[in-house]
């Protein structure tokens, strides 16, 4: 039998990262909150980013789609600079029409939900994809309801935000990032505000977009789900990243004493 096994060529060249930080910076009030963040994430992958409160994990999510501008440095998605566009060999801020469509190829789920508190379930999946992206209503309903399936939640179409628990509501604010399409999905500390018993559920669907491919980033303190879900664990602190690698390196044996210290202090 002829060995059809191939072995990786080391001399081709990796893909190009979805995302791409270089040198990141951003200030507020003259304190420096990110001092220069530098990293990857391929297609596909997850990342989550560790440490304590402070130390720039969250800005660093909101810059990532021009929530917050940056200072200095370079943040780049799917080959595109977010929030900027480089013209005649200068770098120039993109307008708000411009940052809007590109803020639909990255999904956040925030940690207070932020659903319209007007809306049922099912119009807040669907506002922005008849809003934003023009797709005819019966058409962005149909996505919304196998959505809404998706995180469990096919009989809660018409409940509104106060009718639901807070795991609801944040099943729900996945659905509606889902159905944008995103190429990213960012989540900043998705179930800190969430009662202990409710976290499950939420942390359950977090792991099966995981397995199904989705890429993202997650602000988070669930340790659980950063070593089970994530391709690679980031520790930040004071603005800088401290040690990345796989969780099992990371977590189980950390090099530097301060991502140890954080460790020991919420594990």
């Amino acid at each position: 039998m002829t060995d059809t096994t191939r072995e990786p060529d080391p001399t081709a060249s990796a893909p190009k990262p979805l995302l791409s930080a270089r040198k990141v910076r951003k200030s507020f009030g003259g304190v420096e909150v990110l001092k220069g963040i530098s990293l990857d994430v391929a297609a596909g992958q997850v990342m989550c980013l560790l440490g304590p409160s402070g130390s720039g994990k969250s800005t660093f999510l909101r810059c990532i789609n021009h929530l917050e501008r940056i200072d200095g440095g370079r943040i780049s998605v799917d080959g595109e600079l977010v929030g900027y566009a480089a013209r005649h060999g200068r770098i120039f801020e993109m307008n708000r029409r411009e940052v809007a469509r590109q803020r639909g190829g990255i999904g956040m789920v925030f940690q207070r939900f932020n659903l319209f508190p007007h809306m049922t379930a099912l119009e807040n999946i669907t506002a922005a994809p008849i809003g934003v992206r023009g797709v005819p209503k019966p058409a962005a309903l149909s996505r919304g309801r196998a959505l809404l399936d998706r995180v469990g939640l096919a009989d809660l179409a018409q409940s509104y935000p106060a009718q639901l628990s807070g795991g609801q509501q944040q099943r729900v604010a996945i659905a509606r990032a889902l159905a944008m399409d995103p190429k990213l999905l960012l989540f900043d500390e998705p179930t800190s505000a969430l009662d202990p018993e409710l976290v499950g559920d939420v942390l359950d669907v977090m792991r099966a977009l995981a397995a199904d491919g989705m890429t993202m980033v997650v602000v988070t303190h669930e340790i659980g789900f950063a070593r089970g879900a994530a391709d690679e664990v980031v520790f930040m602190d004071a603005g800088v990243v401290v040690e990345s690698g796989p969780p099992a390196s990371v977590l189980d044996n950390p090099q530097n004493p301060r991502t140890k210290a954080f460790l020991d202090s919420v594990m």
